[in-house]
């Protein structure tokens, strides 16, 4: 058998040398937390306040029933908490809660109302015999006045100036209670208390701990700790003035409209009731009731007496609400002076009406809070404990 030469076997090609491989490009510092600069938290501010400011001064004819409801939300809070904290679904305690109080609102107007209209009634048919009353105390007075002082000092033409003021002024307050009474209230109870507030005061305070929730989930991150204890501080110093306030307005209320009525005046469920609603306002509220019942007492007495018995009633109040009232209710808690109180409630008044009276004592509160952390930073800060130059 003949063997075939064998073919040589050819060598397999080269390998292209594949170009190297470019070096990693360098991974690019990671980037540095964004921060906010000074004028966007400047300008953030600014533009929350702008638009609230804007939003009060746009809708605030139509603000008052919200804001009311919010303050009634506010006002029941604690209890529903109590109340979901028990067992009870936070939507039937709110339902509960505000059925409740509309309830004791209507009763109250039910049973209050006529009593007033029926005084106004009454003020409006005895007001001319109630000037003359005024006129003739006022010119007995002035006249033992003019006999101890002589007549050089009290003559006829300033007795007869004096008589006419005095009954001037108590034919416009009788005209600005039965204007009060007859008019306002009732165009106000039956569009708020009765359709819009409860509504929304419902809905406020059925989901108010998931607002609180959701406003906190806002707060910027920087400043979320120290906005935290400013709201803390805030609810702590209106809680205590609101809720102790309004306790206080209603137990002189009932105060004065009873002690009033139990020593024979006749106006005195009306005035007695305005008074104690007034006391919110510190001081004046108490002074410009008791000046209304000194004046319908002298009015209707006709003799220094009844407007001594007055007096009496409006001193004794003030003294309960002093040493009794305000320690027991309120207590050391409450850190809004009373100037203050007064300022804010006054340009509430003038700037918003009905509307920036309720709101004034919020703002004033967070005002309050707000000056006295800056006023705590400043003392803590170089701007103060800087010692003072020497050698110059």
């Amino acid at each position: 058998m003949k063997l075939l030469p064998s073919r040589p076997v050819a060598p397999p090609p080269a390998a292209k040398a594949e170009p190297p491989l470019p070096p990693p490009a360098p991974r690019p510092p990671p980037a540095a937390p964004r921060v906010a600069t000074r004028g966007q938290r400047l300008a953030l501010f600014a533009g929350v306040a702008g638009a609230l400011l804007l939003g009060l001064w746009l809708f605030s004819p139509i603000l008052t029933p919200f804001v009311l409801a919010g303050v009634i939300a506010y006002f029941l809070d604690p209890v529903a908490t109590r109340l979901a904290r028990i067992g009870l679904p936070r939507g039937l305690a709110a339902l509960l809660l505000v059925l409740g109080m509309v309830a004791m609102a209507l009763l109250a107007l039910l049973l209050l109302y006529p009593l007033l209209i029926s005084q106004v009634t009454v003020l409006l048919q005895r007001l001319p015999s109630y000037v003359l009353g005024v006129g003739q105390a006022m010119r007995d007075a002035l006249v033992a006045l003019s006999e101890r002082l002589g007549p050089d000092v009290f003559d006829q033409r300033l007795q007869d100036l004096a008589v006419g003021q005095a009954g001037a002024i108590i034919s416009w307050i009788g005209t600005s209670l039965a204007r009060l009474v007859g008019g306002g209230v009732a165009l106000f109870a039956v569009f708020t208390l009765v359709t819009v507030t409860p509504v929304v005061a419902f809905y406020l305070l059925r989901d108010w701990p998931r607002m609180l929730l959701r406003m906190d989930a806002w707060l910027p991150r920087r400043s979320a700790a120290t906005l935290r204890q400013l709201a803390r501080d805030t609810d702590r110093l209106l809680s205590a003035w609101l809720r102790g306030q309004l306790l206080c307005c209603a137990l002189l209320a009932v105060y004065y409209a009873a002690a009033l009525s139990a020593i024979g005046l006749e106006l005195g469920l009306t005035v007695g009731l305005v008074s104690g609603i007034l006391s919110f306002i510190p001081y004046i509220g108490s002074i410009t009731g008791m000046i209304t019942a000194l004046g319908l007492a002298l009015a209707q007495f006709g003799t220094w007496n009844g407007v001594l018995v007055v007096l009496g009633v409006f001193v004794t109040g003030q003294v309960i609400e002093g040493y009794i009232i305000y320690p027991r209710l309120l207590g050391d808690r409450v850190e809004l002076h009373a100037v203050w109180v007064i300022f804010a409630l006054f340009a509430g008044g003038i700037a918003f009406g009905f509307l920036g009276v309720l709101l004034a004592v919020p703002i004033a509160a967070v005002i309050g809070v707000v000056a006295r952390y800056w006023l705590r930073r400043y003392l803590d800060s170089p701007l103060y404990l800087d010692p003072p130059r020497t050698g110059l």
